[in-house]
């Protein structure tokens, strides 16, 4: 048989938790062909002697539905070992939308997501109106991974209902209106319908994203348009519920998940401020799942952490005389703080604001014991406060000499969930949970989670010992892709996709972030790479060697069941 592709010599961990053992894989047709020992030869081969070999990862949570346009090959996630994505989470999409109305659902993205509207309006070729031709657009790009899309709330509303979806619950004709383009866009491809009802999703005016207007009723009602077709996840924001508020609200989630008789998902987290909080949301998907309906929960690797720096956002950015300053090239901010008035002001300021609330993923007013300087992309190190201690200095002085000890070029953490890294293993290992949630192609200057798969296999993995190769490989692949019915994917298996990829576990991390300036338009964003990595493979076909792109765009848009 001719082979397209054969991976030779390595340590295969095939993504069902099985032990590992020592096979050639060969790949036709941008299917795994053969497994074992393998003879003949390929057009391409690569020697994975000393290396793993797995399925490619999967990240059920990003929003790269922008992004896809200019970047074929989802960058940062393509560098640590991801090569399909779902995207249109939270009910963020940019289809449906109607020309001469693009605006809308830039307004549901340009804050809640921090998706610049200049690189969306640079970027974005918006020669499609319905889902169906989103998708169709879709299918013409050139992609070096996998994307999945789904169909979002936001845009549906704001598609039927203009400027109304900002003010006004839905009438029946625009609910009607809303079922059938839910039903054609899930006809022409989306594997979900998502939406969101939190308030960390604002427009950049402080006004509700649109599917935050919608009633419990309308919510409902489009979810029964996937049990009507029998296909999609819904996944959901949920409702910023507390305590007791949250037994009832699950009541609202188990209802709609047995009617529906479709899986649906939403992100778990845990936090300081309300230990415990996080067993209320993991004991629904166990109520939900007894009660016959289908759930899981998205849940992170780490901190969920916002990163600092004078080159993208501080939390005193907004504040008066910290404004004027952080217009001025990074040069001149250097002097100023260098000057002893100047910082006097400034230290003022930032001790007493006024701060603004936080929303999302924006940087909060500074509690230093839980501000670290970003030295290390896997380790945490001392937080400011501890080092002011240790300096006989005070926390916002110190923060501005570090600041200034780096030229002003250093990193900072400012977690504002998942602290407890007990906490974060437990929700890791749970069983109805999946670890994912990048937010990829969002939140670009502010967060940098891409890195989640080489977090687990650097730090769960080599440094904690908490998990073995298996169990992590097994959490980053084949519980991922059954979650959301990836039927050909996460494992390697004769017929399945030939997506996989190739580390060394002994050095596979995340890299340093960097800040870089290579939106459409010139905007800046976060980027992360990775170390360890010999290749990434798509379809059969290698997109990175080395960590670099080899020129190949093989992915394809992924549909609920069928896979490619």
């Amino acid at each position: 048989m001719a082979y397209d592709l054969i991976v030779r010599n390595g340590t295969v961990i095939d993504g069902s938790g099985l032990p590992r053992y020592r096979a050639d894989i060969a790949v036709a047709g941008g299917r795994i062909a053969s497994i074992g020992r393998i003879s003949e030869r390929a057009e391409e081969e690569i020697d994975a002697e000393g290396q793993v070999v797995a399925p490619g990862f999967i990240d059920l949570h990003t929003h790269m539905d922008a992004q896809v346009f200019w970047d074929p090959l989802g960058t940062s996630s393509c560098y640590h070992g991801v090569t399909s994505v779902v995207m249109g989470n939270c009910g963020f999409t940019l289809a449906p939308s109607r020309e001469g109305a693009r605006e809308l659902v830039v307004r549901n993205l340009e804050r809640a997501e921090d998706i610049a509207a200049d690189a969306m309006d640079a970027g974005i070729d918006w020669c499609f109106e319905s889902f169906r031709e989103y998708v169709e657009a879709l299918e013409r790009l050139p992609k070096g991974i996998n994307y999945a899309p789904c169909l979002g709330h936001s845009a549906l509303r704001t598609y039927v209902m203009g400027e109304r979806a900002f003010e006004e619950l839905a009438t029946d004709d625009d609910l009607k209106a809303m079922r059938a383009e839910l039903r054609d866009g899930l006809r022409a491809g989306a594997v979900g319908f998502t939406t969101s009802r939190t308030l960390n999703h604002q427009t950049a005016d402080d006004r509700p994203v649109a599917s935050r207007l919608a009633a419990w009723d309308e919510v409902c009602a489009l979810v029964d348009v996937m049990r009507e077709e029998n296909t999609g996840v819904f996944e959901i924001a949920n409702e910023d519920v507390m305590g007791e508020q949250v037994p009832p609200y699950i009541d609202r989630l188990l209802d709609l998940a047995v009617s529906c008789g479709r899986p649906m998902t939403w992100g778990i987290g845990s936090s300081r401020r309300l230990p415990g909080g996080y067993r209320s949301w993991t004991d629904g998907l166990e109520r939900i799942a007894r009660a016959g309906g289908r759930a899981f929960g998205l849940v992170h690797a780490r901190q969920f952490s916002v990163v600092l720096s004078f080159r993208t956002h501080l939390p005193f950015d907004a504040l008066p005389v910290w404004s004027e300053l952080r217009a001025r090239p990074l040069a001149e901010q250097a002097a100023a703080l260098r000057d002893p008035q100047t910082r006097k002001r400034l230290v003022e300021v930032a001790k007493h604001g006024p701060y603004a609330k936080a929303v999302g993923a924006e940087a909060r007013k500074p509690d230093y014991d839980w501000v670290f300087p970003l030295l290390d992309p896997v380790a945490q190190g001392p937080s400011v406060r501890e080092i002011a201690a240790q300096r006989g200095a005070d926390p916002d002085e110190t923060f501005l000499d570090l600041a200034l000890e780096s030229d002003l070029e250093g990193m900072f953490l400012q977690p504002f969930a998942n602290e407890d890294p007990d906490i974060v293993l437990e929700l890791m290992r749970n069983p109805r949970t999946v670890v994912t949630f990048s937010d990829s192609g969002a939140h670009v200057s502010q967060i940098m989670d891409s890195s989640i798969p080489t977090h687990v296999l650097a730090h769960w993995t080599r440094e904690r010992e908490a998990l073995t190769l298996e169990e992590a490989v097994r959490m980053l692949t084949f519980e991922p892709a059954s979650a959301w019915g990836f039927a050909d994917r996460g494992l390697l298996r004769e017929g399945m996709a030939a997506d996989l990829v190739v580390f060394d576990p002994a050095r596979v991390a995340p890299r340093m972030p960097e800040v870089v300036t290579d939106l459409p338009g010139g905007c800046k964003r976060l980027l992360q790479k990775a170390d360890g990595f010999a290749a990434s493979v798509v379809g059969g076909r290698a997109v990175l060697r080395d960590g670099e792109p080899t020129g190949a765009n093989p992915g394809r848009v992924l549909r609920t069941g069928a896979g490619a």
